[in-house]
C-alpha cells in the first residue's frame, strides 16, 4: 500500500502529542476508577461523552481532515477527536497509549435487507427519520430469514494494521482488537417491520413474534460461536457501548477471546412501551441463555427500566443497568443498590438550543444523592446527541458543569 509522505507527516505530528498525552498520569487514575465502578467498588463516577455530533464540533480547524489516503484520513479522524476531547471537554477521557484497529470480518447479513423511507433535515447528519415498510408479516415470510455468515478478513487487518505500522513507526504500538458481543433483536426486528407493525402484533399474534424472535435469537447465537470460532472476540477494547469496559474479570489479552471471557450488550429499546410480564415473555427470557455465555452483561439503553429492574436482577452475570433520562433516578438507585453499575445516560436534549446550566445540574444532583443515598457504583455517559444546534461550546458547558456539580460531593 503506497505511503503518502505528506500524509505521514501529519500522522506523525499529531501521533506524537496523542502519545504524550497518553502517558499522563491521568489516564492511569480514570481508568482504575472506572474498573473500580465496574468492579461495584463506590468511587467518583466516570464522565464520558460519546456519539457526538461531530460535524457541528469543529473549533478553530482542529477537525479538518487534511490527509489525502482514505485510511490515513481514518487515523487523522481518530488522533484529531482524541486531542479535541482532551483540550475542550471537562470529562473523564482516557487515551490508551496504543493505536487500535478493530478486526475486519465480512457478513452475510440475514437474506432480508431493510426497505425504507427516509427524512432528513441535515444532509451532514447520519440520524435520520425512518419509514420501514414490513417484509415479515407473517409465518411464511419468516422463512426468507437465512442464518447470518461471518468470516474473519484476515488480509484486511494484516493490510491496515502494516498501514498504521509504518505510518506511525515506533510512536505508538499498533494492536489488532476483536470485540464484545452486541445483541439487540428487537432493534433490527422493526427495521423489517416497522414500530408501529411489531407493537400490534405483540397484543393480536404473539404467536408470530415468538416466531419472530426464537429466528433472530439463534441466528445471535450462532453469531457469537462464529465469532468465537473466527478469533473476532476481544477483551482489549476500551468501551462497552459507550461506557468504560475495564473490569476484573474482562482481563486485556494479545490471543482471541473467548465468550465466557467478553461483555455481552443487550437492549430492547421499543420495550420501554409495554408491561414487564411482556418484556420478560418477549425479550429476557429469549436473551438469557445468550448471556450466560459471557463473562459479564450491561443491559439496557434508551428504555426506561425502572419497572423492570427485579427481573433484569434474575441474570446471573448482570454487572450494568443503563438507566435512560426517562426512568426514575430514585427508584432505580434503590432497586439497583450496590449489586450493579448504575449506568446513567443524562438528556440529550440538554446540549441542544440555548443551554441552562441549572437544567444540567439539577439533573446530575438528583442521580447523584440517589445513588449515594444507596450506594451505587454509578457513572454518566452522555451519548445519543443528533445535534448540538451549530453550538459546540453547549456540549463543552455540559462537560463542565456537571464535573462542577460532582466536585461539590467529592474531594
Amino acid at each position: 500500500m503506497k505511503i503518502l509522505q505528506g500524509d505521514k507527516k501529519i500522522l506523525t505530528e499529531l501521533a506524537k502529542r496523542y502519545a504524550e498525552l497518553a502517558a499522563l498520569p491521568q489516564n492511569g487514575e480514570r481508568r482504575n476508577r472506572a474498573r473500580d465502578i465496574n468492579d461495584l467498588k463506590p468511587r467518583r463516577p466516570i464522565v464520558w461523552a460519546h456519539e457526538i455530533p461531530w460535524f457541528e464540533m469543529d473549533i478553530d480547524g482542529k477537525l479538518k481532515l487534511a490527509c489525502e489516503d482514505e485510511t490515513a484520513r481514518g487515523m487523522e479522524w481518530f488522533f484529531r477527536t482524541s486531542l479535541f476531547r482532551w483540550e475542550y471537554f471537562f470529562e473523564d477521557t482516557i487515551l490508551e497509549s496504543e493505536f487500535k484497529i478493530n478486526k475486519a470480518s465480512t457478513n452475510s447479513g440475514i437474506g432480508v435487507e431493510v426497505r425504507e423511507n427516509t427524512i432528513a433535515t441535515d444532509k451532514q447528519n447520519h440520524i435520520v427519520s425512518h419509514r420501514y415498510l414490513d417484509q415479515l408479516p407473517d409465518f411464511e415470510s419468516l422463512e426468507t430469514i437465512k442464518e447470518t455468515i461471518i468470516k474473519a478478513d484476515r488480509a484486511e487487518d494484516e493490510r491496515r494494521a502494516g498501514f498504521a505500522k509504518e505510518m506511525l513507526g515506533e510512536i505508538l504500538p499498533v494492536r489488532l482488537c476483536g470485540s464484545y458481543f452486541y445483541h439487540a433483536p428487537w432493534d433490527q426486528i422493526p427495521r423489517h417491520r416497522s414500530v408501529e407493525a411489531v407493537m400490534i402484533d405483540l397484543a393480536e399474534r404473539p404467536e408470530l413474534m415468538h416466531a419472530t424472535i426464537k429466528k433472530f435469537t439463534a441466528n445471535g447465537l450462532s453469531m457469537m460461536r462464529q465469532m468465537e470460532a473466527e478469533g473476532l472476540l476481544g477483551n482489549d477494547h476500551q468501551d462497552v457501548h459507550c461506557t468504560p469496559a475495564y473490569a476484573s474479570e474482562i482481563k486485556k489479552s494479545d490471543e482471541p477471546s473467548r465468550l465466557k471471557d467478553i461483555w455481552f450488550r443487550g437492549m430492547a429499546q421499543m420495550f420501554g412501551d409495554v408491561s414487564p410480564a411482556m418484556w420478560e415473555e418477549f425479550d429476557l427470557q429469549y436473551m438469557k441463555p445468550l448471556m450466560a455465555e459471557c463473562a459479564l452483561t450491561y443491559y439496557g439503553c434508551c428504555e426506561a427500566l425502572d419497572k423492570k429492574i427485579p427481573a433484569l436482577k434474575k441474570i446471573p452475570n448482570l454487572r450494568k443497568i443503563g438507566v435512560s433520562p426517562w426512568a426514575n433516578p430514585e427508584d432505580c438507585a434503590e432497586m439497583i443498590g450496590g449489586g450493579y453499575v448504575y449506568a446513567h445516560k443524562p438528556n440529550p436534549a440538554h446540549v441542544s438550543g440555548k443551554f441552562s446550566a441549572e437544567t444540567v445540574r439539577s439533573e446530575i444532583t438528583r442521580v447523584i444523592e440517589a445513588c449515594l443515598k444507596n450506594n451505587c457504583p454509578y457513572e454518566f455517559v452522555l451519548k445519543d446527541l443528533s445535534t448540538v444546534t451549530d453550538r459546540p461550546g453547549n456540549l463543552i458547558e455540559w462537560t463542565r458543569t456537571v464535573r462542577e456539580t460532582i466536585d461539590k460531593y467529592y474531594a
